[in-house]
């Protein structure tokens, strides 16, 4: 079946944030469709900031996007595979901290069959998806709105996460870093699930497998503030054995444990 022009420059940018760059003959047979074709999605996603052209293929922008469009097609099918798992170690009933990235908002779907849950969050998007559910009563933190993540920082959203205690916080991140923590690409965030992880009665990172690549620029914690990870994979061998350590849980297909234990509030 082909794909619709919107559908093939998503399925473009993708295999974009992906890879790093991409080649016009590859997606041409990919996709079934002419070399010309490509080259026209490649050109209006580079008029769009998207993608940067090369002779036969494009390459991601030097000053990467951070949106929350643009993060939601990086790994897609990693992010629904943690979301799955993350979502799995919710019981009925559990008050959750919810982050606003892309990886976090694969749990949602899952979550909305769950009965009695309280879910605190700071994403426009989570609270669309998740304030019509039934089981679920959602508590937004408010503060200031950023359209491009679809989030709510500052002051205001500081405020209303201070007042709030012994919830289950499920974290994601924007890099990860043996030596430097775990991290975001923006301060606002860093702060936020800073505090979120300490008032939280546990922390689970939730992020896919590229994370652990190379740290952002701002530190939201050390390691030793998670109890678990949930990755789409098992990681290398350097991170099973820094993870062990530490004493922190590695969730991933393979090895899929039941709901986190309740404790008491910190």
């Amino acid at each position: 079946m082909s794909l619709n022009t919107k559908q093939r420059r998503d399925q473009i940018l993708a295999r974009l944030y992906e890879a790093g760059q991409v080649q016009v003959k590859a997606l041409a047979s990919l996709m079934d469709v002419s070399e010309a074709t490509v080259r026209r999605d490649l050109r209006s996603l580079a008029d769009e900031g998207h993608a940067e052209l090369f002779y036969g293929g494009a390459t991601i922008p030097h000053n990467s996007d951070f949106s929350f469009r643009s993060k939601a097609l990086r790994n897609p099918e990693a992010k629904r595979i943690v979301g799955r798992l993350a979502a799995a170690l919710v019981e009925d009933g559990e008050t959750i901290f919810l982050d606003g990235g892309t990886t976090i908002y694969e749990m949602a779907h899952h979550l909305r069959r769950k009965r009695g849950l309280s879910v605190i969050a700071n994403s426009i998007r989570l609270a669309a998806e998740l304030g019509s559910a039934e089981g679920v009563n959602l508590i937004s933190i408010g503060g200031k709105y950023r359209p491009d993540r679809m989030d709510t920082v500052g002051p205001l959203a500081i405020s209303t996460l201070e007042q709030l205690r012994g919830y289950l916080a499920f974290i994601g991140s924007d890099g990860l870093s043996r030596d430097f923590g775990i991290t975001a690409s923006d301060i606002d965030s860093a702060h936020l699930h800073r505090l979120a992880i300490h008032n939280a009665r546990e922390a689970i990172l939730v992020v896919d497998h590229t994370k652990l690549r190379r740290p952002s620029l701002y530190r939201i914690c050390e390691f030793s503030e998670i109890s678990r990870i949930v990755i789409d994979s098992e990681p290398p061998v350097e991170w099973r054995e820094f993870f062990n350590d530490l004493g922190i849980e590695m969730i991933f297909p393979g090895r899929e444990p039941g709901p986190a234990a309740k404790g008491e509030p910190a």
